[in-house]
């Protein structure tokens, strides 16, 4: 199989590589983050840093009194942060909202089981669950649902013609003017403007973890087993994704990629391999 090698894109810098490193993200803007602390973990709230790398220049913002144990963060448009923690239970508020200057401002709950959390431009939050919160907490059971950064519930999804109900949150991208929904069971593309899924797409790829989409053009990224790494592109027709070609993404260098993250915005495709100190893209809208 041919081989895509992907762009080195943003880097955290050396001077934190002895932090704990929590979480790492690519957000609405195209500015990298990572959320690290020190290696000693207390036992109640701690102290971070969100570390925020953007054209090759770096700052830091030092969050204090966080609660997330294991959390997910983005970056709002006001130069504020989201953490998340990815499991809750009942009564948790496990979102934590900080302003620009790091200080707690706003916590909430959103449902267990969050896989995937995109704030857009405006600060609202996408959040995408997995099966067991989706089976398992009725906050989650929509499967993706759309929060403002006050913890307002402003969408959620309903089951659709073509795609019934969502297990499992595969794939979400979050672009400027749509929502792209790629879910299990059955790996359905759903597209979301205007707070509703303005259509349902069939797709001949599974168990992929990422999408990515520029005017027709799509992108599908990851698989099981041997299709880890494989990259399938199409065009979008009115019901479907016609399928173009079939090759795999590597490292810069050309080796394989290993354990890794993944982020999608627009035609942009983030790949963080393991030790994920380093932000990688593929960019389907150029060329």
């Amino acid at each position: 199989m041919a081989a895509d090698r992907l762009t080195r894109y943003a880097r955290l810098p050396r001077a934190y590589h002895d932090r704990t490193l929590l979480h790492s993200t690519v957000d609405a803007f195209g500015r990298a983050h990572w959320l690290l602390r020190d290696s000693a973990q207390p036992d109640g709230p701690y102290d971070a840093v969100a570390v925020t790398v953007e054209e090759g220049r770096a700052h830091e913002t030092q969050l204090s009194a966080v609660r997330p144990r294991h959390p997910l963060i983005d970056a709002l448009p006001d130069g504020g942060f989201v953490l998340a923690d990815i499991r809750s239970r009942a009564g948790d508020d496990q979102v934590q909202v900080f302003d620009a200057l790091g200080r707690p401002s706003w916590h909430f709950r959103v449902g267990d089981g969050i896989e995937h959390l995109l704030a857009d431009e405006s600060g609202d939050l996408w959040i995408g669950h997995f099966d067991e919160g989706v089976l398992g907490d009725r906050l989650s059971e929509a499967g993706v649902r759309r929060w403002s950064s006050t913890g307002s519930p402003l969408w959620a999804y309903q089951p659709t013609a073509g795609a019934g109900s969502i297990v499992d949150c595969y794939a979400l991208n979050v672009d400027r003017r749509a929502a792209w929904v790629y879910p299990y069971t059955g790996f359905p593309l759903l597209e979301v403007r205007a707070d509703r899924v303005t259509r349902v797409r069939k797709t001949p790829v599974g168990f992929a973890h990422g999408v990515v989409v520029h005017g027709e053009r799509v992108a599908f990224f990851g698989g099981v087993r041997d299709a880890r790494d494989r990259l399938v592109t199409g065009t979008l027709t009115e019901t479907g994704v016609a399928p173009g070609t079939e090759t795999r993404l590597t490292h810069p260098d050309g080796t394989a990629l290993g354990r890794r993250r993944v982020i999608c915005r627009g035609s942009r495709l983030y790949v963080q391999p393991k030790p994920f100190t380093e932000w990688l893209l593929l960019d389907i809208g150029v060329g």
